[in-house]
């Protein structure tokens, strides 16, 4: 199969010293071993002469990427970057990148004939060539057509240390010869790759250069020829480190030939593989695939390393640049070069295009994405500036109603570290925040912030506070109006201070002439006290409230009950009637409508020696109170044949008719009066 590509300028031929750096050993013990010639080179390019191989024969053997119809659709080169090497200019040039119209499509076959063949000249051709790393693209041109062989640069910056694939695939129905080179120390390294045999003068054209370590003596390696088209095309070889030659099965039209060799020792070093077109081929050019493999595994060579013609520059030099606002190179950028020169950044995610510029050479800007530039020797410069985004965290206390800034709050983004509040330049995405701990609060739940370019997004932190308040009563039981003192105090583990204000709250019946509130900043180090002396004239709790948390907590105090007060008179038919009078206070009934009022249980304990009717006694009601005294219904007990249903009559009380012995009259008295005040002196009439 005639599939190949090449290109060469009409003024002179050039050839093309592909180096391989592999190593190969032969051991092959058939026919004997010829000497070859010397390696074909450009005269006037002092490659030769560099590698030890002679003066130059005109010889030239391009590379080729075939578009249909071929075993591989890409063809692939190597690039290694030491760490050492970094940053030194790569010099990754090529010499007719693009599909050349002369040389077969429009039947023009001259000297420069460098290979090119369209076999369908209405269709279109398009040969990609790309470079890429670990960090995506570095560099990727679009060629299709043209009427000349030029060099022309596709990366002659230096680059990161890193392994880099330059990738060439042809599409359209044809064939695309190139050369390519790289500056010293780089080389390009490749196990499979396809050439173009093209010669008039049956020169030996180097094909290969293959490094064999020792490491692989005992090891079997293969050399691997496709498409040569029967042995009336071509014969190729390879030359062993001692100088012997090895000749190569010549594969048929579509079909793969293959040669091992046993590695010795003695073919440890350099192996060059070549190929000679012979008087007998029918074709104008050959492409030709050759592999390589270590015990069936790919093992690169190097290829490469076409020297320039006698006085021929490049042709077109586009240098691009594509730098962030400060001038530094973007890592991971690269940029493309369409077949009509528009020249397009490739920018790593997120990253915003500022500007676009022509520096050297002539072009014209279309946008900041976007620069038309004209054949030719050119430097673009494109500006991106990366994400600018950012977030701010900031943290508060939850204190009742109240939202505290809190400062030096320490949270989690990122797997590091940081202190609210602060505001964090980043690039657009969601963000997981973690917040830290606080004692005496509860641990919020982690949040996530969400950043946009030229934006600032927020988290809140949000820390609900917990306090705890307590109230004593020394003493807790007393006498009527005696005085109590109450303690009440807040406290909390929140480091932080929080504005309080402690209020103490009295029922009726309890006094203090000091004040029952008490302001300050609550915190760990600083509990907030009150201490007031309250006198206390009946049993009740009072309750201590923190402010704003509504925090409370409650005390009780007993009174004991209040003293009562006797009567005894001598009344109708010489009989005396004795009246003891004594009120107990009742627990607290709750909630009233109206003012709230205490309970007493009134008792009138009657003895009689002897018959008395209708026995009044006048028990007047407390006075002094500011809301209205109130007596609940009678209860009486007493000897069964008494007349035990009683009456009133304002303040009096009438038992109609009563026998010798004691009698026990109750009833609640509601009053909001203290205990000392609710007993009343009664009297008896009859």
């Amino acid at each position: 199969m005639s599939r190949s590509v090449s290109r060469i300028p009409t003024v002179v031929h050039l050839s093309l010293a592909l180096a391989l750096s592999l190593g190969l050993a032969a051991a092959q013990t058939a026919a004997p071993v010829v000497p070859t010639t010397a390696p074909i080179t450009a005269p006037g390019s002092g490659q030769g002469a560099a590698q030890g191989t002679g003066p130059g024969t005109n010889g030239i053997l391009p590379l080729v990427s075939v578009g249909e119809r071929w075993t591989q659709n890409t063809e692939s080169y190597t690039i290694r970057v030491g760490t050492a090497d970094a940053g030194k200019p790569l010099g990754l040039e090529v010499y007719s990148p693009a599909l050349n119209l002369t040389d077969y499509a429009d039947g023009r076959r001259g000297a420069g004939y460098f290979g090119d063949e369209l076999y369908k000249k209405n269709e279109p051709f398009e040969t990609v060539f790309t470079l890429a790393g670990l960090g995506g693209t570095v560099v990727e041109r679009h060629y299709q057509a043209s009427r000349e062989h030029a060099w022309e640069a596709l990366q002659e910056g230096g680059l990161p240390a890193g392994s880099y694939t330059l990738t060439v695939r042809s599409s359209g129905d044809g064939k695309n010869s190139f050369a390519l080179r790289v500056a010293s120390p780089f080389a390009l390294e490749t196990s499979d790759f396809s050439v173009n045999a093209r010669d008039s003068t049956q020169q030996d054209l180097l094909a290969a250069r293959l490094s064999v370590p020792a490491a692989w003596v005992g090891k079997t390696l293969s050399v691997s020829n496709y498409d040569v088209d029967g042995p009336q095309e071509a014969q190729t070889w390879v030359v062993q480190p001692n100088g012997a030659r090895a000749d190569l099965t010549t594969s048929g039209d579509g079909q793969k030939a293959t040669n091992t060799f046993v590695v010795t020792q003695a073919l440890v070093g350099e192996w060059q593989v070549y190929i000679r077109v012979l008087p007998t081929t029918k074709q104008y050019s050959n492409a030709v695939q050759y592999s390589f493999r270590l015990d069936n595994q790919p093992v690169t060579a190097r290829v490469g390393g076409f020297a320039d013609p006698t006085g021929q520059k490049l042709g077109n030099v586009l240098k691009v640049e594509v730098v962030d606002p400060q001038g530094q190179p973007i890592v991971g950028a690269s940029y493309s070069v369409g077949s009509d020169n528009v020249v397009r950044p490739r920018l790593p995610a997120g990253y915003v295009p500022v500007s676009a510029a022509v520096v050297e050479g002539q072009g014209r800007v279309v946008s900041s994405t976007e620069l038309r530039v004209n054949p030719g020797n050119a430097r673009l410069r494109f500006v991106a500036r990366p994400p600018q985004g950012a977030l701010s965290i900031d943290a508060v206390a939850i204190y009742g109603d109240t939202r505290l800034p809190l400062t030096n709050v320490p949270f989690t983004l990122a797997g590091k570290t940081y202190a609210a509040p602060i505001t964090l330049p980043l690039n657009p995405g969601s963000y997981g925040v973690t917040p830290g701990s606080i004692p005496g609060a509860t641990l919020p739940q982690a949040q996530s912030g969400v950043v946009s370019d030229g934006a600032t997004g927020h988290v809140t932190l949000e820390y609900l506070v917990r306090t705890e308040v307590t109230l004593l009563t020394s003493p807790d039981v007393l006498g009527a109006c005696d005085v109590a003192q109450l303690t009440a105090q807040a406290r909390t583990d929140f480091p932080y201070k929080l504005p309080s204000t402690l209020n103490l709250n009295l029922p009726v019946g309890w006094n203090s002439d000091y004040p029952l509130q008490a302001r300050g900043d609550l915190s760990s180090a600083t509990p907030l006290k009150l201490k007031v002396p309250v006198r206390v004239c009946r049993s009740d709790s009072a309750e201590a409230v923190l402010a704003p948390v509504g925090v409370r907590a409650t005390g009780d105090v007993g009174v004991r009950d209040p003293s009562g007060v006797n009567v005894t008179r001598a009344v109708q038919n010489g009989a005396r009637v004795h009246l003891a009078k004594t009120a107990e206070a009742l627990a607290s009934s709750g909630a009233q409508s109206g003012p709230a009022q205490q309970g007493y249980t009134i008792t009138l304990q009657i003895t009689t020696d002897g018959s008395i009717d209708n026995l009044r006694i006048l028990d007047p009601l407390p006075g002094g109170a500011s809301s209205p005294v109130l007596r609940g219904p009678l209860s009486v007990q007493g000897p069964s044949l008494a007349n035990l249903r009683p009456s009133q009559d304002g303040d009096s009380i009438v038992l109609p008719r009563l026998l010798p012995g004691s009698y026990t009259v109750r009833y609640t008295l509601f009053t909001d009066l203290p205990a000392d005040r609710v007993v009343t002196t009664p009297e008896l009439n009859w």
